[in-house]
């Protein structure tokens, strides 16, 4: 620790490099990286409210199950963070590619494999990040049914985080699929973005559900 800076002023100061990093006009960080952090804003809200139920005696029957979730929340953590960081590795040999030499034949031949390459797995990333998130949708509804009424809200907050994770993530998605030639892996990778929008849906449903019991409605 920095002498004369507590904890919590260290944790400000790195939030406020980061977005300082992502305002600018730098490729790297970028959507694809704010995308899988939302995801991770998403996985560690559920974790509060997975902390905030444990050991309550009012939530007794809910424990076993809860440190499964609790455990499958923080898996998907670490590997939304490890994405964001892929994002920034596999986002920089695109954003270069833009800029080769497409004067000759053997020129353009060289653009348009490179290209194909790195908008390859420029999309990946964002298809994992998808199928993660689809696949930890249903401990946000069980959050939401069985976890600790003072913090449901921040269930809601949580699915939103990874809504807008999801929505982020498509879009990624789609703008390397669009110039990409491999039509079968295109179909692939957009296929995940049609399972994704039920998913959304679902995300949605909690939301509101959310809603109503904390306005009371």
């Amino acid at each position: 620790m920095q002498e004369g800076k507590g904890m919590k002023e260290q944790k400000q100061e790195s939030i406020v490099q980061y977005l300082e990093a992502l305002s600018s006009k730098s490729p790297i960080p970028g959507g694809g990286g704010a995308a899988a952090l939302s995801a991770a804003f998403a996985f560690s809200l559920g974790m509060m409210v997975g902390n905030l139920t444990l050991g309550k005696k009012s939530y007794a029957d809910f424990q076993d199950e809860l440190e499964g979730i609790m455990k499958s929340l923080e898996e998907a953590k670490q590997k939304s963070l490890a994405l964001e960081a892929r994002d920034e590795e596999v986002f920089l040999p695109l954003s270069k590619a833009y800029s080769l030499p497409r004067e000759t034949e053997e020129e353009q031949k060289i653009y348009r494999e490179t290209m194909e390459n790195c908008l390859i797995e420029a999309s990946l990333v964002p298809t994992e990040l998808l199928e993660l998130c689809l696949e930890k949708i249903p401990l946000f509804a069980r959050l939401q049914e069985k976890g600790s009424r003072i913090a449901l809200s921040d269930v809601g907050v949580g699915a939103g985080f990874l809504k807008t994770a999801m929505e982020s993530a498509i879009l990624n998605v789609y703008i390397n699929t669009k110039s990409m030639q491999n039509q079968e892996i295109k179909a692939k990778r957009e296929a995940v973005c049609d399972r994704a929008r039920t998913g959304i849906s679902s995300l949605e449903e909690i939301i509101q559900a959310v809603e109503n019991v904390v306005r009371g409605a």
